[in-house]
């Protein structure tokens, strides 16, 4: 975590102007058949999430938050997605695995951004289950079209300035050596194992950020689920509680799945980072998570489910 002893001569920190992404790189053989799983991946990632997108816009018995937020969702995916995989499939297509460190920059921030964007979005959703079923009463009143159309809003905008400034400061710093990234993309352990001196302040940063915008979220979403799951027990109805946590188990599988891997990524300490399991975990949250998502939420939500087959059958007859 502290310096990397002597650095190099000043020309040796200033001369560089891109990178070299090696993403997989280190299995020649398998080029082939990883351009044909991740592009596989990647459709189903676009198709799944653009028909529970196109759905919850569409439908009218989606027309309440809850489907606003899924919709919302979905749509992030689909950018998350895009942020990564085209570029991975580009690089496992060709030899040249070169990105400028303009490119790199921007990929960060906007990767970073929509991060923050999908923990924001998963928090929303939980508080509309907490209303819903904590107080079914007040729940039109609370959650009207404004309030969650606003929270919506604001979790798209809140991580945009936040992110400027930290991806600024990362590659503010002197980077010097060789300029490959043993990753598929621009993430910031990979950028960081490059830079020269001592990146303490810049490690303190990201735990910081990372405290604010994942820890504090995921507590507030286990907080609201305590909550829920106390509420469901005391339903004197066993088809009432089988419908509630029919609601909410699919947003708590997504919640798993995204903040599992994005919390061991960004919290774990640096000295137990290695280019493999950063890879494996990367490919979890940038495209596994994606990918299950719309089926996740398509086979534990019967609403969804009628409205997908509705959607569907008038294509087919079309």
């Amino acid at each position: 975590m502290g310096s990397t002893g002597q650095n190099p001569p000043q020309r040796n920190q200033t001369a560089l102007v891109e990178f070299i992404l090696l993403g997989f790189s280190d299995v020649p053989s398998l080029q082939g058949f990883l351009f044909g799983l991740f592009l596989v991946m990647y459709v189903m990632a676009l198709v799944g999430n653009s028909l529970i997108l196109i759905i919850t816009k569409t439908d009218p018995s989606l027309q309440m938050p809850m489907y606003l937020f899924l919709g919302n969702f979905s749509f992030l995916e689909i950018c998350y997605v895009s942020v990564t995989i085209p570029r991975l499939l580009e690089d496992l297509h060709r030899q040249n695995r070169s990105i400028s460190f303009l490119a790199c920059a921007t990929q960060m921030y906007v990767f970073l951004v929509l991060g923050v964007t999908e923990c924001f979005i998963l928090t929303a959703m939980a508080y509309d289950r907490y209303v819903a079923i904590c107080n079914p009463l007040l729940y039109p009143v609370i959650m009207n079209n404004k309030l969650s159309s606003q929270l919506a809003g604001g979790c798209w905008i809140s991580g945009v300035p936040v992110h400027i400034g930290f991806t600024y400061s990362i590659f503010s710093l002197p980077f010097c050596g060789h300029n490959q990234l043993n990753h598929f993309f621009c993430d910031v352990p990979p950028v960081l194992t490059l830079v020269c001196g001592d990146t303490f302040l810049i490690e303190m940063l990201i735990y910081v950020i990372a405290l604010l915008v994942v820890t504090v979220p995921f507590m507030l979403i286990v907080g609201s689920y305590v909550k829920i799951i106390s509420t469901i027990m005391k339903l004197p109805s066993t088809t009432g509680r089988a419908k509630a946590f029919s609601t909410c188990s699919s947003h708590l599988m997504v919640v798993a799945l995204f903040f599992g891997s994005g919390i061991i990524t960004y919290l774990r300490p640096k000295s137990s980072h290695s280019p493999k399991t950063d890879k494996f975990l990367s490919l979890f949250y940038t495209i596994v998570t994606p990918m299950f998502n719309p089926m996740i939420y398509c086979l534990r939500n019967k609403d969804v489910m009628v409205a997908l087959k509705k959607f569907l059958l008038k294509w087919i007859v079309l």
